[in-house]
C-alpha cells in the first residue's frame, strides 16, 4: 500500500531542496571599484574590466569607477588600458566586494598581482561608435607646430574631422560648423579654444589626462551641440609623490607641478604656459617697440577623497591673448571653473553632481582721448548637472539625471569717442535658460547584442529683460526690415522651444574579434555663433535662439564595423558611414552687418542641411612601431531660399578626400622618431563668373549669382619630429629634447584665393593664392621632468 503521506513530505523535501539550489544559484553579488595607474594615483578613464568565466565585463567611467552585479563564485579578472600592463585577479565573490586596482605602465611591474601583455577590445565591445580617444603620452610624440604637443590638431587628424584651411580656429566634424562642437574642460564649456588666432589651443598638454571626441551614437547625458562632443579631462594631481613638469620651446614656456596634499587622499596641479615672442620687441625698434603680442594660461585642479563614498573635485581653467599695438588693443580669452561632487550611495548607484562656470570674453579698442573705440562682448554660464547611474545587473547599467544652463550674452558693451564726444552705441543683454532632463540604459542581450537607448527632453526659455522686435517680410535674400518692438521685464519669458531628442545605439558581435554597430541620435543647439567669415575669429558673436531664431536641429544616423587582429590585439579597423540632416542653418544675405547691430536677425537667413560620408581608420596600438591611417570620402551641403538660386551648394567646410597618415617609431631607448602626413581636397569659395569694363574700370560680376561654385586647390603637408629621451629613466630630473620640422617641404598650401587688378595694366586681373604658412619651420623644445 502506498503512503502517501510519506510521499508528500518527500515531494516537499526534494521541493525546498531545489528552491534551495536555485536560490543558491541565483543569488548575486556586486563586484565594484577604481581603476587608477600605479605610479600616480590618477583614475584611469574607460579601462576594461573583463571577467572571463562570463565572457563579459564593465567599463570604468569618467572617474574611474565599475560596477558589475553577477552570480556568486570564482571568477578571473582581467583589467587592461592601452599603455598599460594588463592586470589579472583571482576573485571569490561571496557577497558584495571591492576591487580597486593599479594598473602599472607599459615596461613595468607590480609584485602583488599577475601582469600579462593581453590587450584589450574595448573598442568592438563598447556599444559607442564614432569615438576616437587620445592619450596625452601619444599626443606629445606627433609632430607639431614649432615642437609643442596641442590637442586641437592633433584631433584634426582623425576621420570626420576637418578645417577650412591651415591657421583657421576651430574644427569642424561631419559638416557641422565650429560653434556645433561642444568643447568640455574638465566638464566646463570653452567657447574659443585656440591661443594665437587658431595655430595653438587652449590646453596645456602638461594638465590633460584624456581626449575624447564623440561623433555619433552620443549618450542622453549630452546635448546642447549638433556635430559632436569634444571631452577634456584634466589630470587630477601625483597623490603619492612631488612631481613637476615642464618645456621650454622657441615661442613659449610651460610648467606644471603636482603633489599630494594628503597621500593617497588628495592632491593639486598647477600649470601654466605663456609665450614671449613680444618680449623681443624691443630689440626691433619702430612702432613695435611698444607692441605687445602674447598668450597665457594656467590651469588647477584640486581633488579629495572624503571617505570610501565622497570625492570632491574642483578645478580652473584661465586664458588670455593679447594683441596691443599702438593703434589699437585686442584681447580675448576663457575662464572656467568647476566643483564636482562625486557620492557613492552604494555599491550600484553612483552619483556626479557639476557645477560650473564659463565666461568668454573678448575686448577692441583704439586708445585715444579724443577719437578713439572701445568695444566689449562676452557669454557666461551658470551650471548645474546631477548625473545618476545605476549599476542594475551585468546586463544593465541605467543613466539619468538633468542639468540647467542660465545664460547671459553681452553682444556689446561699446562706445565711439570723435573729437572728444563719446556715443554710447552698446546693445543689450539677453539672457536665456536651458534645461534637459535624461533617461537611458545600457542593455546587453545575450552574449552577442547590446543596446544603448535613451530619451532626452530639452527646454529653452529666451528671457528679458530686453526688447524683442518683430520683423517684416521682404523677398528671399533680402534684407527685412523691423516694424514693431516689445520690451520684456527681467527674466520674462520672450519665447520657450522644446524638443525631445531621441539616442539609440546597438551593437552585434560578429565573433570574437569584430562587431557591427548602429546608432541614431536627435541634436537640440539653442545657441549660434554669428560669423560670415572665411574662418573664425575671436570677434563672432554669440546669440542665443529667440522670436526670431528656432532653435539648430540635427538627425545623425551611422553603421560600422569594427575590427581587432595581429598579435594581441595590436591592429584595429573600422568603417562607418553616416546621413546627417540639419534644420534652421544660419545663413546671411549679401552684405549682412553682423557687428553691433540692433536688427541683426532682419539679415539672417535659415535653411536646411545634409552631410554625409564614408570614414576608414586603421591603427596600430603597440611595438615598436605606433600610429593610424584615417580617410574620409565626405559631403556637406545646405539649401537657404535667398541664396545660390535657392538651390543645394556646398559649405565652406566641406572637403570631400581627406586623408591623414601618423606614424611613430621607436629606434631604441632614447630615439623615437614620429611623422604626420595630410592631404585634403580644397574648401570651396565664391569667385565672379564674369566682369564689367568701363573706361579702364573693371568690376568683378557673378552673373549665376551662385554661392561656393569654385574650389580651392588641395592641401598636403608632411611634418617630422626626432625625440632624444633621457640615458638614465631613474634618475629624479628627466630632460628630453624635441626636434621638429613642420612643412618638410615648404608647401604652400593655400587659405583662400583673391583677385586683384594687375598695377601696370589695370584690365588685367590676377589671381592671388593667400597661405598662412608658406616656408619651412624647424623647432627645438627642451621638456623636463622631476
Amino acid at each position: 500500500m502506498i503512503n502517501y503521506k510519506r510521499m508528500m513530505q518527500s515531494v516537499g523535501l526534494c521541493l525546498l531542496i531545489l528552491l534551495g539550489a536555485s536560490f543558491a544559484y541565483a543569488q548575486k553579488s556586486t563586484l565594484s571599484g577604481y581603476v587608477k595607474d600605479a605610479s600616480n594615483g590618477e583614475v584611469l578613464l574607460g579601462a576594461s574590466v573583463y571577467l572571463t568565466e562570463l565572457q563579459n565585463g564593465a567599463v570604468t567611467n569618467e572617474y574611474g569607477f565599475f560596477s558589475i552585479k553577477i552570480p556568486n563564485g570564482q571568477y578571473t579578472v582581467k583589467v587592461s588600458y592601452i599603455g598599460y600592463k594588463t592586470v589579472t585577479k583571482q576573485v571569490n565573490l561571496t557577497n558584495d566586494q571591492k576591487l580597486n586596482v593599479e594598473l602599472p605602465e607599459e615596461g613595468q611591474a607590480l609584485e602583488t598581482v599577475v601582469v600579462t601583455s593581453e590587450k584589450q577590445d574595448a573598442n568592438i565591445r563598447s556599444t559607442q561608435m564614432s569615438v576616437n580617444k587620445l592619450e596625452i603620452k601619444t599626443i606629445q610624440k606627433m609632430p607639431a607646430f614649432f615642437g609643442e604637443a596641442d590637442i586641437i590638431r592633433s584631433i584634426q587628424l582623425l576621420p570626420g574631422v576637418t578645417t577650412v584651411g591651415e591657421g583657421a580656429s576651430g574644427f569642424n566634424v561631419r559638416g557641422g560648423n565650429i560653434d556645433q562642437n561642444l568643447i568640455l574642460i574638465d566638464e566646463a564649456p570653452v567657447y574659443n579654444s585656440s591661443h594665437a588666432l587658431g595655430f595653438f589651443s587652449v590646453f596645456n598638454p602638461d594638465a590633460v589626462k584624456n581626449v575624447k571626441l564623440v561623433k555619433g551614437g552620443i549618450p542622453a547625458q549630452y546635448g546642447g551641440r549638433l556635430s559632436s562632443l569634444l571631452d577634456v579631462r584634466l589630470r587630477e594631481g601625483n597623490n603619492k609623490k612631488f612631481e613637476m613638469n615642464g618645456g621650454v620651446g622657441l615661442l613659449f614656456s610651460r610648467f606644471s607641478v603636482q603633489a599630494p596634499i594628503q597621500k593617497g587622499k588628495s592632491s593639486f596641479i598647477i600649470a601654466g604656459r605663456r609665450s614671449y615672442i613680444d618680449l623681443f620687441f624691443p630689440l626691433l625698434g619702430g612702432a613695435l617697440s611698444n607692441s605687445s603680442v602674447y598668450f597665457y594660461d594656467l590651469t588647477a585642479k584640486l581633488n579629495f577623497t572624503l571617505n570610501d563614498k565622497n570625492k570632491i573635485f574642483v578645478s580652473g581653467y584661465f586664458g588670455r591673448d593679447k594683441i596691443g599695438l599702438d593703434v589699437f588693443g585686442f584681447n580675448w580669452g576663457n575662464a572656467t571653473a568647476t566643483i564636482r561632487w562625486n557620492h557613492l550611495f552604494n555599491d550600484q548607484l553612483f552619483l556626479n553632481t557639476t557645477a560650473f562656470y564659463s565666461n568668454y570674453d573678448y575686448q577692441l579698442g583704439v586708445p585715444n582721448d579724443t577719437d578713439g573705440f572701445d568695444w566689449k562682448a562676452n557669454i557666461v554660464n551658470y551650471s548645474f548637472k546631477p548625473e545618476f547611474t545605476y549599476f542594475a545587473n551585468a546586463s544593465n547599467t541605467i543613466n539619468f539625471g538633468g542639468q540647467a544652463i542660465l545664460y547671459q550674452f553681452v553682444p556689446g558693451t561699446a562706445t565711439f569717442t570723435s573729437g572728444g564726444n563719446s556715443r554710447d552705441i552698446s546693445l543689450d543683454d539677453q539672457f536665456g535658460l536651458e534645461t534637459a532632463v535624461y533617461l537611458s540604459n545600457e542593455q546587453s542581450i545575450g552574449d552577442n547584442v547590446t543596446l544603448e537607448y535613451g530619451l532626452r527632453y530639452s527646454w529653452f526659455n529666451y528671457l528679458g529683460a530686453g526688447k524683442a522686435i518683430t520683423f517684416g517680410d521682404a523677398p528671399a535674400g533680402e534684407r527685412r526690415e523691423p516694424v514693431s518692438s516689445k520690451e520684456y521685464g527681467m527674466w520674462e519669458s520672450i519665447q520657450e522651444y522644446g524638443n525631445f531628442e531621441p539616442r539609440f545605439s546597438a551593437k552585434y558581435m560578429l565573433n570574437r574579434t569584430s562587431s557591427l554597430k548602429l546608432s541614431y541620435h536627435r541634436m537640440a543647439q539653442y545657441i549660434h555663433l554669428v560669423s560670415n567669415s572665411t574662418a573664425s575669429i575671436p570677434l563672432d558673436t554669440w546669440t542665443p535662439s529667440t522670436n526670431n531664431i528656432q532653435p539648430q536641429l540635427a538627425d545623425q544616423v551611422a553603421l560600422g564595423y569594427f575590427k581587432n587582429f595581429g598579435e594581441n590585439n595590436d591592429y584595429e579597423f573600422s568603417a562607418e558611414t553616416y546621413y546627417k540632416l540639419y534644420q534652421n542653418q544660419i545663413d546671411y544675405i549679401d552684405g549682412a552687418d553682423l557687428l553691433l547691430n540692433e536688427n541683426l536677425e532682419g539679415d539672417l537667413l535659415t535653411g536646411e542641411g545634409k552631410a554625409y560620408g564614408l570614414e576608414l581608420y586603421l591603427k596600430k596600438n603597440n611595438g615598436k612601431f605606433t600610429g593610424w591611417l584615417s580617410y574620409t570620402l565626405a559631403r556637406t551641403e545646405r539649401q537657404v531660399n535667398g541664396i545660390n538660386n535657392n538651390s543645394w551648394y556646398p559649405t565652406r567646410f566641406d572637403r570631400t578626400h581627406n586623408l591623414y597618415v601618423v606614424g611613430m617609431y621607436k629606434v631604441s631607448k632614447r630615439v623615437e622618431l614620429s611623422a604626420n602626413f595630410m592631404f585634403a581636397s580644397g574648401t570651396p569659395t565664391t569667385f565672379p563668373s564674369n566682369r564689367f569694363e568701363f573706361e579702364g574700370i573693371v568690376a568683378p560680376h557673378n552673373a549665376e549669382n551662385s554661392r561656393n561654385n569654385f574650389r580651392i586647390p588641395a592641401a598636403h603637408r608632411l611634418d617630422i619630429a626626432l625625440t632624444l629621451l633621457p640615458k638614465n629613466t631613474k634618475k629624479r630630473w628627466q630632460g628630453f629634447w624635441v626636434f621638429s620640422i613642420y612643412n618638410l617641404y615648404a608647401n604652400r598650401n593655400p587659405f583662400s584665393i583673391f583677385f586683384q587688378a594687375d598695377a601696370d595694366n589695370p584690365t588685367i586681373t590676377r589671381a592671388y593664392r593667400y597661405s598662412i604658412i608658406g616656408s619651412v619651420i624647424p623647432s627645438v623644445t627642451y621638456n623636463f621632468k622631476f
